[in-house]
């Protein structure tokens, strides 16, 4: 069992989602320093600056005049923060944005590669759906 574990875990694609999961948490410091230090500011100066992030309504309870979100959470009322799904909504379109800019780059130089005659590599192909059936079938008469 512990081999076949070893096993599983050494395959390509295991490797390789760990190592995505661990450059896309990378990355998502990275758009989220974009998004907050960058765009926001450029986007509240367009509206005359406007702070996405401290945009609420009070629902329900007393919150001190002019406090910012962090205070109004921390004062037990109930708040409706849209302005922290507006700026959800806004990593999220950076995000796919940028995702969409690194598939296309990758694209283009799977492009180049296979226009100038260099071989991609293919994906590693699996056994035939006769091979896996001849398998079972043979297991099935070993098992009876």
């Amino acid at each position: 069992m512990i081999k076949e574990f070893r096993d599983f875990i050494a395959k390509g694609n295991v490797m390789d989602l760990a190592v995505g999961i661990i450059i896309g948490a990378a990355f998502t410091a990275i758009v989220q320093s974009l998004v907050n230090d960058i765009i926001n500011p450029f986007i509240g100066l367009i509206l005359g600056g406007v702070d996405f992030s401290d945009m609420y309504v009070v629902m329900s309870g007393e919150v001190p005049e002019g406090a910012g979100l962090a205070a109004a959470r921390e004062s037990g009322a109930a708040i409706f923060a849209y302005g922290s799904f507006i700026t959800a909504i806004i990593n999220f379109v950076i995000i796919a944005f940028v995702v969409f800019l690194l598939v296309k780059g990758v694209n283009r130089i799977k492009d180049r590669a296979v226009k100038r005659g260099e071989p991609v590599p293919a994906a590693p192909s699996g056994p035939t759906q006769e091979q896996l059936l001849t398998d079972i079938r043979d297991l099935l008469a070993t098992k009876a």
